[in-house]
């Protein structure tokens, strides 16, 4: 493999590129060898011209899109992750430098801020714990998503009527978390609590993509960083477990109980400004954790295919309904939501015009196995709601169910139709990105409308 001086790996890029066309019909060997022949000359032409070898490639690459349609998709589809491998030089390494410490003191500034956030109800009589344990459950998501959403507008050099317009949501947020005068034991502020991060982590993703939510790939971008986050998240808790764990153990060692150290301290602080942290490493690392994508989405697919399986047998051997209580419907939805995620996930992390494998069978079979989970679930939420009556949890647990239903329903018939030939995995993948808002307007529906409609207890 041949390698330019800043390390960009020419010869595996024209391998990509190759075969790209080599997996379409209508390209023979003579013609790919000619069409190989007028990249190469375009290559060395534009270095002769000063430009190094991965800007002389991707330029090269678009040029031949005037000479071959293929060319020009491969350009479009492989731009962006193939500017995410460039290594771009700048004017020098000083100027390098000085804008990363720019993005650390950043970094650093937002999660400082986010810990201040977590805090800062202390200052005005709501300490943590007690009594306001649902006052903290319901604004968790606020003392940190602000900070992460201006992370990203200010990285993608958004202007400043767009942040603006996104202070909105969050400000609006923080008005349906508090406004209501829920209960101690309320059933509508427990579904505020797992509703409200659905809708802000929408607001998130729209500065993540720097307010251009319809660009081509810009929402498949954010499903993939949102997999990558929770990787680096968990490996960032595992840490902080660790290092809260030796902490006490230190004090401990002198006659002193440092609980409050880390029950007030340590893991509220730590553990929204690992948010922050954890986002910014995304960004810094994606080239490492682009290669992690794949192997995690072969491990978790089958596992998660076998549990659903065994799950329906066992209940079909044994003929034991689906329990619907609060903590049984919560469970499922969640089980469910990880499996839409990992089909999200997998198709982030695949090329589209590889060939149907053995992988996408698998996929497939996660997917209708999922579908019948939930089809089940509704089944006994339906009985349950005509013998006992509606509920917030049971109207919510209906609403997602169907919302999940066909979800799961059509992409079932994507995948059917893909690996049978009849269909793309493109439309798969924009099928997926464009049902996104619609958890995020249901989520809103509830926050909104449910302790208006049921009350507050």
């Amino acid at each position: 493999m041949t390698t330019s001086l800043n390390g960009f790996p020419l010869e595996e890029q024209i391998a990509q590129w190759r075969l790209y066309l080599q997996r379409r019909p209508a390209i023979h060997g003579p013609d790919l060898a000619e069409l190989e022949g007028h990249l190469r000359d375009q290559i060395a032409v534009l270095n002769d011209a000063g430009l190094a070898e991965d800007e002389a490639f991707l330029v090269a690459v678009k040029r031949m899109g005037s000479l071959d349609a293929l060319s020009r998709e491969f350009a479009r589809e492989h731009s962006e992750r193939l500017w995410k491998q460039l290594v771009v030089a700048p004017e020098s390494a000083g100027e390098q430098d000085k804008t990363t410490r720019v993005e650390i003191l950043m970094v650093l500034i937002l999660a400082i801020a986010a810990a201040v956030a977590i805090k800062l109800p202390a200052l005005f009589g709501l300490p943590m714990g007690g009594a306001n344990e649902a006052f903290y459950a319901r604004n968790a998501s606020l003392f940190v998503l602000p900070q992460l959403a201006a992370y990203f507008a200010w990285k993608r050099g958004m202007a400043v009527v767009n942040w603006i317009w996104l202070a909105l949501p969050f400000a609006a947020a923080t008005v349906f978390a508090n406004v209501f005068p829920f209960g101690p034991k309320s059933d509508t502020g427990v579904l505020t609590i797992l509703h409200l991060p659905i809708v802000l982590w929408l607001v998130v993703g729209i500065a993540y993509v720097g307010g251009r939510w319809f660009a081509d790939g810009a929402r498949m971008n954010f499903v993939r960083f949102s997999g990558e986050l929770f990787i680096y998240y968990v490996l960032i808790a595992l840490g902080g477990g660790v290092f809260t764990a030796i902490t006490m153990m230190m004090f401990k060692a002198i006659g002193i109980k440092a609980d409050w150290l880390a029950e007030g301290w340590l893991i509220p602080c730590g553990s929204v400004g690992a948010v922050i942290v954890g986002s910014w490493l995304v960004e810094a690392k994606q080239s490492v954790i682009e290669n992690m994508a794949p192997v995690l989405t072969r491990l978790f697919t089958p596992l998660f295919s076998l549990l659903l399986l065994v799950f329906l047998g066992t209940m079909a051997w044994t003929g034991s309904p689906i329990d619907i209580r609060r903590e049984v419907l919560i469970a499922f939805d969640l089980l469910l939501v990880l499996v839409v995620g990992l089909v999200l996930y997998a198709a982030s992390a695949r090329d589209r015009q590889r060939p149907p494998d053995f992988f996408d069978g698998l996929q497939l079979l996660l997917v209708v196995s999922a579908l019948v989970v939930d089809a089940l679930a509704l089944a006994a939420i339906a009985a349950r709601i005509s013998e006992f009556g509606f509920t917030p949890n049971r109207v919510a647990a209906l609403g997602e169910n169907l919302i999940l239903l066909v979800n799961l329903t059509w992409s079932a018939w994507l995948y059917t139709r893909f690996l049978s030939g009849r269909g793309s995995f493109g439309s798969l993948e924009q099928w997926q990105v464009a049902y996104l808002p619609v958890y995020s307007v249901w989520a809103t529906f509830v926050v909104v409308s449910f302790p208006l409609v049921f009350g507050y207890r």
